[in-house]
C-alpha cells in the first residue's frame, strides 16, 4: 500500500462508477474522520429543486454537468469528504482540478459488482430503461470510457469489500488513521 498524506483541511473526493459505494463509504469515512460529508448528487438536486433524472430530462446532461461542477467546487472548501457522481471526474479538466484541491480516491469495482449493486437502475439516467444485457454493455462501455480519468486519482481502493472496511482503508492510506493491520487494498 502506498501512503498518501492528507491534512484535515483538504477535501477527500470519492470518485468512480455508479454503484461503487461512494455515498455509503463517504458518509462512513466522514463520520470516522469527524468531517462534513457532501454528496454532490444530493447538493445538485437541492439546488435545482428536482431529481437528477428530471434534470437530465428537462435540461439535458450538459446542464446537469454544469450544476455538478458548481456543487463540487463549493464542497471543496469545507475540508469535507465529497462523493461525486460517476461521470464527474471524466469531465474536461475535472481530474486536474480535483487533485489540485484535495485528494481524489477512486473506488474501483468491476462490472459484475456494479451490476449487482445498481439493480434495475431505473433511477439512474444513463441506465434507465435498459434490459439486463444492455445495462451490462453500457456499464462496460462507461468503465472503458472513464478508466483513464479515474486512474488520475491519487489513490485507488477496491470497492468490493464492505463499506466500513473501504472507509477504514482510505483513512489509513491517507495517513488519517493508524495502519494497525499493516496493509490493505489500496494502491
Amino acid at each position: 500500500m502506498s501512503k498518501q498524506s492528507a491534512s484535515q483541511n483538504e477535501a477527500i473526493f470519492l470518485v468512480g462508477m455508479m454503484g461503487t459505494g461512494k455515498s455509503t463509504v463517504g458518509a462512513l469515512l466522514a463520520a470516522r474522520l469527524e468531517r462534513p460529508f457532501i454528496d454532490t448528487d444530493e447538493a445538485v438536486e437541492r439546488a435545482a429543486g428536482r431529481s437528477i433524472p428530471e434534470i437530465f430530462e428537462r435540461e439535458g446532461e450538459a446542464a446537469f454537468r454544469r450544476r455538478e461542477r458548481e456543487a463540487i467546487q463549493e464542497a471543496a472548501g469545507a475540508g469535507a469528504v465529497v462523493a461525486l457522481g460517476g461521470g464527474a471526474m471524466a469531465q474536461p479538466g475535472m481530474s486536474e482540478w480535483l487533485t489540485a484541491h484535495g485528494h481524489a480516491v477512486w473506488l474501483r469495482a468491476d462490472a459484475e459488482t456494479i451490476l449487482a449493486r445498481v439493480g434495475d437502475a431505473e433511477e439512474r439516467p444513463l441506465l434507465a430503461g435498459l434490459d439486463p444485457e444492455a445495462r451490462r454493455a453500457r456499464i462496460e462501455s462507461l468503465l472503458a470510457e472513464r478508466a483513464s480519468a479515474y486512474a488520475n486519482a491519487q489513490l485507488t481502493v477496491d470497492a468490493a469489500p464492505p463499506p466500513d472496511a473501504v472507509a477504514s482503508e482510505i483513512a489509513r492510506a491517507l495517513g488519517l488513521e493508524p495502519d494497525l493491520e499493516g496493509g490493505g487494498a489500496a494502491s
